[in-house]
């Protein structure tokens, strides 16, 4: 998936806050700012991803502030981690 594939998807979700599509997850990124990102659960398996799951159990545990999984990095670094993820 594009980087801009998944800012639109992002813009469109905003629109529409309570819908995940099947097969997904909502994500919030950002270090003070959080966007909703929606990206597949396959995502989840990748090590690389795997890593931003155990930085974001480190610093925020099992409370996340937004309600959903809060990813504590910058959100390039997110769009730059999902563009490689979607290249695979």
């Amino acid at each position: 998936m594009a980087i801009r594939q998944i800012q639109k998807r992002s813009l469109s979700n905003e629109r529409r806050s309570n819908e995940v599509p099947k097969g997904h997850l909502a994500v919030y990124v950002g270090e003070n700012e959080k966007k909703r990102f929606v990206i597949p659960l396959s995502y989840l398996n990748h090590p690389s991803f795997q890593d931003l799951l155990c930085q974001a159990e480190e610093e925020f545990g099992y409370h996340h502030p937004m309600g959903g999984l809060t990813i504590p990095c910058t959100e390039d670094l997110f769009l730059d981690l999902t563009s490689r993820l979607s290249r695979t």
